[in-house]
């Protein structure tokens, strides 16, 4: 998963109106739940069935690291779909997105301008027409560059050209992501 990607995630995360279950016990239950069998959840978390029943009996209590990363993950994914949605939905059609990034910004422009990439730290709102555009690739399951590519035209057409009042044929290089907050 890429940086944009984990940024969508995190802003999803910070609309949920519970809190995610904590001990790995609850996390496995809920994941069972989800995936409807337990030989389902331990394919997604690639440990066996067996794994999964003892969480879910408490005989394990403590996953190593990584087993409770991908846990923790794979419930955040599922956690909450209605109140992701409707956030989703209110920042696509009314609210908007907004972008907090320092990354390396080049332009493909007239003559005698400084078209040269250089690291810039930005905070840009995008309309929702582009929020719209980021949820639907992200949802398809978009690439990292598809991604990019979404945000640098959003950034490109709403700061760098001011919505179409200057600055006509420039051609905005969105790379080298250094971070990237969203927020909607």
């Amino acid at each position: 998963m890429g940086i944009i990607a984990e940024s969508l995630d995190k802003a999803d995360a910070a609309h949920f109106t519970r809190p995610m279950p904590k001990s790995a016990q609850k996390q496995m239950q809920f994941l069972v739940k989800q995936t409807k069998t337990t030989q389902a959840a331990a394919g997604l978390l690639g440990i066996t069935q067996r794994t999964v029943e003892r969480y879910l009996t408490g005989q394990l209590k403590q996953p190593r690291r990584h087993l409770a990363d991908r846990l923790a993950g794979e419930v955040r994914k599922r956690w909450q779909p209605r109140v992701r949605d409707r956030a989703k939905k209110q920042a696509a059609t009314t609210g908007g997105i907004v972008i907090d990034t320092r990354a390396r910004f080049g332009f493909t422009a007239a003559p005698g301008t400084t078209d040269d990439p250089r690291l810039r730290p930005m905070t840009q709102g995008l309309p929702p027409p582009y929020a719209a555009r980021l949820f639907d690739a992200h949802t398809a399951g978009a690439t990292e560059q598809q991604l990019q590519g979404i945000l640098a035209e959003g950034l490109q057409e709403i700061y760098f050209k001011d919505r179409g009042r200057r600055a006509r044929g420039l051609l905005v290089d969105f790379t080298d992501i250094d971070y990237l907050d969203v927020d909607y």
